[in-house]
């Protein structure tokens, strides 16, 4: 008794062994501050805080809120990625099934004829008998080497990447929803600016016309406030169609056909929300997709402990427990049970090179899964700058641009009044109406890059600023 007690301490001590290589995740140099600055000076570190999974609220409309809250239960890519998170977590759990012992059981009853020219056959043996099985069978792997507690933790890590995957997912989509929202937003009032603009053609046209028709202006400047009056609806008009665009993209991104889908024109001008002047760039750790990029490291990592642990003996425990009989009497009978009971090992000899393959394929499987983490986050480092810088260059445009509106305006209001006086040609005032449309316009369109550039850095910082001082 004593060797076997020996061997099962031997084994149990052997059920702690892993081969999988200690885990350490890819490290890379992030910046303790951005290159890029805001108002309030350069970014640096600071405590983070947790984040909000309603970030869309610093933007103070209660319409794009719905529509988020929209997306989170009608959303059918949004479903296929839950789905797929699903998969993931009872696959998991398949492999977690295998540490422990698998117990079945099993009942076969027959009638059956055997052959009259079987070898050995008895003369006394009938040719048709009855034959009743039922038992338990029982098997239980040691796993000495630790194959499927590596399986089972790569699984958990893939599991909990697919999470990442699905906050990914979800981050995504309302990133689309917020940005086309913000675009559709800002072509409500590119629609505000060229119905006013319209509505003062207009004008500018009948007094053009009473003026023709007094014979004080020429033919040529009613051509000309024609032209402008027809140039601007023909804007109207694409501002129109690029809107239709954009609400039908909400409405498949809500789950409603874009058929039946309508969002009426907003009130409401949508605000560029105020960055801190500090945050960390430890904002980028709670990304869902850096998260998931580093799950798939350490479930890549687990898999070398896999194909190392293939080149051991792999050590089983098997037993088998039932009763069998001709057909008649008791399968509890001591006399018709049976049962067995010992070891099952499995050591390989001659493969032809598999398992030395499947071990340098997980290796370069872990290389390219640290490789793609890396890459996770310099992309994400590169997004913030990106969205940080556009917000600074889009303000300071914004402003040049704003001086210009202003200066358009008032030589708008003059040229207007030197034609109404007799001291210009219409030449003048079209010009002036138009440099104004346009610049008003392009201010517009400042302000929506802007909003569009916070939601892509909002996005890019995994959701959201929370940040306080050390």
């Amino acid at each position: 008794m004593r060797p076997r007690l020996e061997l099962l301490i031997i084994a149990l001590a052997l059920q702690g062994c892993s081969m999988a290589p200690a885990y350490k995740a890819p490290t890379i140099d992030l910046p303790a501050q951005y290159r890029e600055q805001t108002s309030d000076g350069p970014w640096h570190l600071a405590k983070v805080q947790e984040s909000s999974p309603d970030w869309w609220q610093i933007y103070q409309d209660s319409r794009l809120n719905d529509l988020q809250q929209q997306l989170l239960k009608a959303n059918p890519d949004l479903a296929a990625a839950l789905a797929h998170f699903d998969a993931a977590q009872a696959y998991a759990g398949q492999l977690r099934a295998g540490l422990f012992p698998q117990i079945t059981a099993s009942a076969q009853p027959l009638r059956q004829r055997q052959s009259d020219g079987k070898p050995l056959r008895g003369s006394n043996q009938p040719s048709v008998y009855n034959s009743n099985t039922a038992g338990f069978a029982l098997s239980f792997d040691l796993d000495l080497w630790g194959r499927i507690r590596n399986q089972v933790a790569a699984g958990d890590a893939q599991a909990q990447a697919s999470a990442d995957d699905l906050a990914a997912a979800r981050l995504s989509l309302q990133q689309q929803l917020a940005t086309l929202y913000v675009q559709l937003n800002g072509l409500d009032t590119q629609q505000k600016i060229l119905t006013r603009s319209l509505d003062d053609y207009t004008q500018a046209l009948q007094l053009t016309r009473d003026r023709y028709e007094g014979a004080i202006a020429s033919e040529m400047d009613l051509t000309r406030a024609q032209s402008q009056l027809a140039e601007a609806r023909a804007q109207l008009d694409d501002v129109r169609a690029q809107r239709d665009l954009a609400e039908h993209a909400i409405g498949e991104l809500v789950g409603q056909p874009a058929s039946v889908f309508q969002l009426d024109a907003s009130e409401q001008m949508l605000g560029v929300p105020s960055v801190p002047g500090a945050l960390p760039s430890t904002l980028l750790q709670r990304r869902p997709d850096i998260a998931a990029a580093e799950r798939r490291v350490f479930a890549a990592n687990a898999n070398i402990g896999v194909a190392r642990a293939a080149w051991y003996p792999d050590f089983s425990l098997t037993g088998l427990l039932g009763g069998q009989t001709a057909g008649s009497g008791n399968l509890l009978a001591a006399g018709n049970r049976y049962w067995a009971l010992g070891p099952l090992v499995n050591l390989p000899i001659f493969d032809g090179g598999r398992l030395d393959a499947n071990e340098r394929q997980a290796k370069a499987e872990f290389e390219e899964a640290a490789a793609h983490y890396r890459s996770q986050v310099l992309r994400a480092v590169r997004e913030v700058e990106d969205n940080l810088g556009q917000l600074r260059d889009l303000q300071r445009e914004a402003e040049d641009e704003q001086a210009a509106v202003d200066a358009a305006q008032h030589t708008q209001t003059l040229a207007m009044n030197s034609y109404e006086a007799g001291a210009v040609n219409y030449l003048d005032v079209v010009t002036a109406q138009t440099s104004a449309l346009q610049a008003q316009r392009r201010l517009q369109t400042l302000r929506t890059r802007q909003l569009q550039a916070s939601v892509g850095l909002v996005v890019a910082l995994g959701g959201g600023w929370n940040s306080g001082a050390d």
